[in-house]
């Protein structure tokens, strides 16, 4: 099945209830589209349909291979924004952010829609952030392409030699913290999945890289191998040193 599909729900926010699928051929590739029900607090979620619906749209994000975020920007980000991305991130997916009603807002509600996105959703800021109107149908082949774009970024190969020298230039820019009277060694890195990408790294000591660290090595390899759209893991193994109960041995 090809083409364009609209889903009729009421203007009155948080009326969506099922989740509904549809087909789609875009740039050679087919495509299926979930529109799911939006998320409220659980205090708020009191009707069997409603809680079936929440179920059903964190089932979505688990399974999902991108996720579109969609944003208004004359409300700004609110509870259930923050709540999906929270899962978003959570999960691991790819991620692009769609901001709708973009022709309707004021120049003021674009500013502070983008404010607010920079500012409360700062834990995405791997993700693309698209102006659309999802009513007049503009801004949507740029969506697309954005959302091809994250796909192809969660599932990119990493090879190991360039990953490893990723890694040593990473180290040479910045040294991890020392731990006592030792520093974590970083030896070696290979990928270990997709969606998300994760990267091994193997060394010693590594039990005692800070988080801060952790995060500056994702945003290192990211930006290395151009990973827009995607979260990347990292993930430390220690070897095992032969040496480490040898009196004498230091």
């Amino acid at each position: 099945m090809t083409g364009w599909f609209a889903v009729i729900a009421l203007r009155i926010a948080s009326t969506t209830r099922d989740s509904v699928a549809s087909d789609l051929q875009w740039a050679g590739r087919n495509i299926k589209l979930f529109d799911t029900a939006g998320l409220r607090r659980k205090s708020k979620v009191e009707d069997t349909a409603e809680k079936l619906a929440t179920s059903d749209t964190i089932r979505a994000i688990r399974f999902a291979e991108v996720v579109v975020l969609m944003v208004d920007a004359e409300r700004g980000i609110e509870h259930q924004d923050l709540t999906i991305g929270s899962m978003v991130a959570d999960e691991g997916r790819a991620l692009v952010i769609a901001i709708n009603k973009w022709d309707a807002a004021s120049p003021g509600q674009r500013e502070e829609a983008k404010r607010e996105i920079g500012r409360k959703l700062a834990f995405l800021d791997f993700a693309a952030q698209l102006p659309i109107s999802a009513r007049e149908g503009r801004g949507l082949p740029a969506l697309l392409a954005a959302v091809d774009a994250a796909y192809a970024a969660a599932m990119a190969k990493l090879p190991t030699p360039r990953l490893t020298r990723m890694l040593q230039l990473a180290v040479e820019r910045q040294q991890p913290p020392r731990a006592g009277m030792n520093r974590p060694k970083l030896r070696y890195a290979h990928q270990g999945g997709s969606n998300p990408p994760i990267v091994v790294i193997h060394g010693t000591s590594l039990s005692k890289v800070p988080d801060a660290y952790r995060r500056y090595l994702e945003h290192f390899f990211a930006d290395a191998f151009k990973l827009r759209g995607t979260p990347l893991r990292i993930q430390f193994k220690t070897g095992v040193n032969p040496y480490a109960d040898t009196p004498g041995r230091r």
